[in-house]
């Protein structure tokens, strides 16, 4: 069968820059699902998108569908007929559906059968339908109509070429008819570009000042930066999603390097980049030493004659944003920070939980607290927590809501507070999300954990539980918060401790009673998916949580202890037994006794089990003590033989009462031990 390229692009206006590389990828997506679903087959295909395109090209495909048969059931042949052999409704249904007469259906097997050949269409013929589906379908949130016409697009059309090998297919699609006829550079080259084939696309528009290719742009793009960058002496920040935006923005990437005064270094450089990477889409340049340098990358969509009139536009543009920054960084440091505090007492946090002011002493208290526990400085971190949301009301935020923390870090540093304290005052945030970096000192892990768990007591005990789909206050964000930094900077707390200090703090503004299971229930049940991730076993999870431990450190030393006992060779008889003992103990009646009276035994592997367990808890208990679980559990592990003759060899339910209660304290010491690190009968 032969095949040809195809080639469909679609001129607009401006597409939305945030949005075209998915445009382009969705297109692309689309027309593959299409062409396979009508069994056109194809050697490779690719995208291209531009401001002002996005196109598909398509590798030697098919001219035309192959033929297939299509086999259709019937009813059974005795619901299709009469005991006087006329055809019944269900018959004359079927073949109505075939599009033929009863005679033409095979009665010949147990159920009415039409097979039918259907020769494969042409593609071209397929082409027109398969292309407006994919558009129909593009990720697009809001459509827009233009002119009298009532056909909706993401933007204006413009133009369509469509060409199956040498020929245009004929047809219309967002109110254009297909042609060969593209468009070049809206300055350079503003003129109609004739596409003589598939396969010369990107290099006809490379000719009128186009690069259609997105990823070539990009590339483009990235490795000008990084010369021009290092001919500064420097090295760029460049963020994918803002070198994907530039992407977007220019046909004829043209990168230049422009530059600021020096005085405005003394603004808090996180304020200057901000704005000049979300305002501006300019790459900002640093020192060696991380140190921002007054000089920036801008991406041109033209190859100037004269270059320095567009880099003196570019440096007057970013002159008032600069201004602005510095203005604000100067009124805010006219008072304390401190005194923003007197601000957010009329800012409301939560309408029940009061205040943002409010919040912030219950944070302070509860730092305080954790700071205590976690061998940090309790006043540093209250300090920490009473200025942590004062800059909220500061003018610099209110103007840069992304400089929340940081901005706080610099007016405590001008106030004299100490590194660790102004450090805090960002490293609240922390981490800002999966993976994201976790405070570097004790007062600001305090103060994370302190702010994360105030808004986890606070909105649970108010009863804004999340839903599945509605999660506002981002509490299961902030509970993998809390078990990051516990966990990952080896911090020891008791949750149950600090959830409890931190109800205590709200005085009655939540309803207390069974809160804290609550809170603690849903942050433990954030780490059943962080093992999973991990790639532990769930039932190693469920293992360690059915002993409930109240410090994610220390149920984390448990998950790596268990994980590591399942590879030993006795872990799944022990597991079992552990079952096996578990189901028999919970058929006890009354309560089991706490020592075992070794005069009741009478058999030997009754006394070889009894001095095994005693032998083990003088070695494990100290060990569980410890945290050292895994050594506990590898000891534990040589109580296989002694458990197996046991249950070989006695049988717990004895007739006699005394002798079964002794039995049953026995086996309640022996689960009591694996019980000192996890649960392993639910790994049987």
């Amino acid at each position: 069968m032969s095949a040809h390229d195809f080639l469909v692009e679609l001129g607009t206006e401006e597409l939305p820059p945030k949005a075209l590389k998915t445009l382009g990828e969705a297109f692309l997506a689309g027309i593959e699902k299409g062409l396979k679903g009508a069994g056109l087959s194809y050697s490779g295909a690719r995208y291209y998108a531009a401001p002002r395109r996005l196109a598909v090209l398509v590798e030697q495909l098919a001219n035309q569908q192959p033929d297939r048969t299509q086999n259709l059931d019937g009813p059974p042949v005795q619901a299709a007929f009469d005991k006087d052999g006329n055809p019944t409704q269900a018959a004359l249904g079927f073949a109505k559906k075939c599009g033929v007469d009863l005679a033409d259906i095979d009665r010949s097997g147990p159920k009415l059968k039409f097979s039918q050949h259907i020769p494969g269409q042409a593609a071209a013929g397929l082409l027109p339908g398969i292309v407006e589906t994919s558009l129909n379908e593009l990720p697009i949130p809001k459509r827009m109509r233009w002119g009298a016409r009532k056909t909706e697009f993401v933007r204006p059309s413009q133009w369509l070429v469509m060409l199956f090998g040498d020929e245009v297919i004929d047809c219309e699609i967002l109110a254009q008819k297909a042609g060969r006829i593209s468009r070049g550079h809206r300055f350079h080259a503003n003129h109609e570009v004739r596409i003589s084939s598939p396969a010369s696309y990107a290099e006809d528009l490379r000719s009128a000042y186009v690069i259609a290719d997105f990823a070539e742009r990009r590339a483009q793009i990235a490795a000008r930066i990084e010369q021009l960058a290092t001919a500064e002496q420097g090295s760029a920040i460049v963020p994918p999603a803002l070198l994907d935006e530039v992407s977007a923005l220019v046909e004829w990437p043209v990168p230049l390097v422009c530059a600021f005064e020096e005085r405005f270094l003394e603004v808090p450089q996180e304020a200057l980049i901000t704005t000049m990477q979300d305002n501006q889409k300019y790459f900002c340049l640093l020192d060696a030493g991380g140190k921002l340098l007054p000089r920036f990358i801008t991406v041109a969509n033209i190859e100037s004659k004269d270059p320095a009139q567009i880099v003196a536009g570019n440096e007057k543009v970013v002159r008032p944003r600069l201004t602005d920054a510095e203005f604000f960084f100067k009124q805010d440091k006219k008072q304390k920070l401190e005194s923003f505090n007197l601000r957010l007492a009329n800012v409301v946090f939560q309408a029940q939980l009061g205040s943002v002011f409010d919040k912030a002493q219950r944070v302070s208290a509860l730092a305080g607290f954790i700071a205590q526990r976690i061998k940090g400085d309790a006043q540093r971190a209250a300090r920490a927590g009473l200025l942590c949301k004062c800059d909220l009301a500061s003018e610099m935020v209110g103007e840069f809501p992304e400089m929340q923390g940081i901005a706080g870090y610099y007016y405590a540093l001008n106030d004299g507070e100490p590194q660790d304290v102004a450090l805090a005052l960002n490293e609240q945030y922390m981490p800002r999300g999966a993976g994201a970096e976790l405070p570097s000192t004790l007062t600001g892990a305090a103060v994370a954990l302190a702010d994360k768990l105030d808004t986890l007591v606070g909105i649970f005990g108010i009863g804004m539980l999340p839903t599945g789909s509605k999660d506002p206050y981002a509490l299961r964000r902030a509970a993998l918060g809390v078990l990051r930094i516990l966990i990952e900077k080896e911090l020891d707390l008791d949750l149950a401790e600090a959830v409890t200090f931190a109800i205590e703090q709200f005085a009655g503004k939540v309803k207390a009673e069974g809160l804290a299971p609550q809170v603690l229930d849903f942050i433990f049940d954030r780490l059943r998916a962080r093992y999973e991730d991990e790639g532990v076993d769930v039932a190693v999870y469920q293992a360690v949580r059915a002993v409930s431990p109240t410090s994610p450190l220390d149920f984390d030393q448990r998950v790596q202890a268990v994980q590591a006992f399942r590879s030993l060779p006795q872990a799944e008889a022990l597991a079992a037994a552990n079952k096996r003992v578990s189901n028999i103990l919970a058929k006890a009646e009354g309560q089991v006794a706490a020592s075992v009276e070794a005069h009741y035994f009478d058999n030997p592997s009754e006394f070889a089990l009894n001095a095994a367990i005693q032998q083990a808890e003088h070695g494990v208990q100290p060990l569980a003590a410890a945290r050292q679980y895994n050594l506990a559990l590898s000891q534990l592990a040589n109580l296989r033989e002694p458990v197996d003759a046991f249950f070989e060899a006695v049988l717990v339910n004895a007739e006699d009462a005394k002798v079964r209660a002794n039995r049953y304290a026995l086996l309640a010491k022996l689960r009591g031990l694996f019980l000192g690190v996890a649960d392993i009968s639910v790994l049987g």
